[in-house]
């Protein structure tokens, strides 16, 4: 998130070049030219007359209803959230006065806040619908007030541990203890230094394997926004954190600085702690404030996207879709585009049992595609399954395609239906970084399976730490339909290798 605005525009030529830099900051790059309300509807969700809402996050309580924080520090229990009409949904309010909650969880009826300083126990003891105990569960990070000291709080995990994920200190020095560090806080309040490396979250979840990963923000050592695994002991990338390494000695010694200017897979092999980037997100083409993560674990309820990511992203208002694989022990896979036209910047998300999703948030410090200062909605599947691509996975020798719908087998046999650019970022200190290391795949041969569910392509040539770039304007469904969304992102850390040679 590094964008700043115009103000006021005084003279024709102020406003000539104010128009001109929004054009830039909000490019009209789409996500499909299909109506995407055939296959997923948003509705707003009423908030509370007079309120400032901007969603922080959400969280499920036994009882059903839903509570939602906001970066203003108030929550708010949203009674009846899955009835069918939305419009009709009410809430209450449960507790204010807390400082930027962006994480809830909640256990045996008690709500747990992650609020900038610390982590808050809410209970409600008395059952008039109003927190009236306030605990401090941990406080054991550092913060100053710095605009972006962010602290965003995960569920709980299968241990019981809330995993928080602290924001650098102007998001590019560490000026408090742990600013730039991920940290576990058990039920009793016990910290564990977990990961370091951190520039500038946007959100934290966890994937169907209980794996927990962050979204980061372009800026220094990120060339673009990303998707990253938390993987305990791991070094996430930026240095600038290292320095509390002196505190703890929970992940081990602290990792060598990487070289600025270098590329992140070469420099993944000299650092055994430093753990690449999952999942890229070319800037500007797949937004650029990465924000909230859920994982759609409803069994179909959602659509065909059983136990994929969707990602937020506040700057476009928008939603995003993630599909992960392993290789080689590490995370990697593809992205795609999937909904736009939320009301303001998408911050958080989550999901019901039922499928539905809430997404909600605010513009405020960076602006949004989404006009208004705030937002919450529902994302509901109608039941109709779109033509996409569903999966992307890596092979020793290009990829394999898996479909929502059987393809045309001759659109899809046919290499012109495809191509693929590629290219990297710089992996510096300096602030992001353009595409570079520009190499164009040449697809050799694409071959439909029987079902006509899969297409596997060979390629002349994979580029380790490189973002494939797969489009498919040529290929039509059966019934001859072109994708909703016919391009892919997939970042390539790791080259599978191929049976016969670990077989040799």
């Amino acid at each position: 998130m590094n964008h700043r605005f115009i103000s006021s525009c005084f003279t024709s030529t102020a406003f000539i070049l104010a128009l001109a830099f929004l054009i830039v900051l909000f490019p009209t790059v789409s996500f499909g030219q299909i109506n995407q309300s055939e296959y997923y509807k948003i509705s707003k969700v009423p908030t509370p007359e007079g309120v400032v809402l901007e969603v922080g996050d959400f969280e499920f309580m036994a009882d059903g209803r839903l509570a939602v924080s906001s970066r203003r520090g108030d929550i708010y229990m949203f009674h009846k959230p899955l009835q069918p009409d939305a419009s009709k949904i009410t809430s209450t309010l449960y507790m204010d006065g807390l400082h930027e909650v962006l994480g809830l969880a909640e256990r045996d009826g008690s709500l747990y806040a992650t609020q900038r300083g610390e982590i808050t126990r809410l209970q409600d003891q008395t059952g008039d619908g109003l927190a009236d105990v306030c605990e401090t569960i941990s406080d054991g990070w550092g913060i100053n007030g710095d605009y972006h000291e962010y602290a965003f709080g995960s569920e709980f995990d299968s241990n019981g541990d809330i995993w928080v994920t602290l924001c650098l200190t102007g998001s590019f020095t560490s000026q408090n203890k742990y600013r730039g560090w991920c940290l576990r806080v058990s039920p009793d309040g016990t910290v564990t230094p977990t990961c370091s490396g951190v520039r500038s979250p946007g959100g934290i979840g966890f994937n169907a394997a209980g794996d927990v990963f962050y979204t980061d923000n372009q800026g220094p050592w990120n060339g673009t926004c990303g998707l990253k695994w938390l993987r305990p002991g791991s070094f996430q990338g930026n240095p600038q954190g290292n320095s509390w390494y002196k505190e703890t000695d929970a992940i081990g010694a602290r990792p060598q600085d990487p070289q600025s200017g270098s590329r992140i897979m070469a420099e993944a092999k000299k650092l055994p702690e430093l753990e690449p980037t999952a999942i890229l997100f070319p800037y500007k083409k797949m937004g650029q404030s990465a924000a909230g993560i859920v994982c759609d674990q409803s069994n179909g309820k959602f659509g065909p996207f059983k136990e994929q990511l969707f990602v937020c992203d506040q700057t476009f208002s928008w939603v995003m879709r993630v599909d992960l694989e392993k290789v080689n022990g590490h995370y990697q896979g593809a992205c795609f585009p999937f909904t736009e036209g939320f009301g303001s910047g998408n911050l958080a998300i989550e999901q019901a049992s039922n499928g539905m999703m809430f997404v909600g948030g605010t513009n405020r410090g960076w602006g949004s595609r989404g006009k208004s200062p705030f937002a919450l909605e529902r994302l509901e599947w109608t039941g109709k399954t779109p033509f996409e691509v569903l999966s992307m996975n890596a092979k020793p020798d290009g990829f394999e395609l898996q479909f929502t719908k059987p393809v045309d087998r001759e659109t899809a046999n046919k290499i012109e239906s495809y191509s693929m650019p590629t290219y990297t970022y710089i992996y510096q200190e300096s602030y992001g970084s353009p595409e570079v290391d520009h190499v164009e795949c040449n697809i050799t041969s694409a071959s439909v399976s029987e079902d006509g569910l899969t297409v596997r392509l060979t390629v002349d040539q994979l580029h380790e730490g490189h973002v494939h770039e797969l489009h498919l304007d040529g290929v039509r469904s059966a019934d001859g339909n072109p994708l909703w969304h016919p391009v892919g992102y997939y970042t390539l850390n790791y080259i599978p290798e191929s049976k016969v040679a670990l077989e040799d």
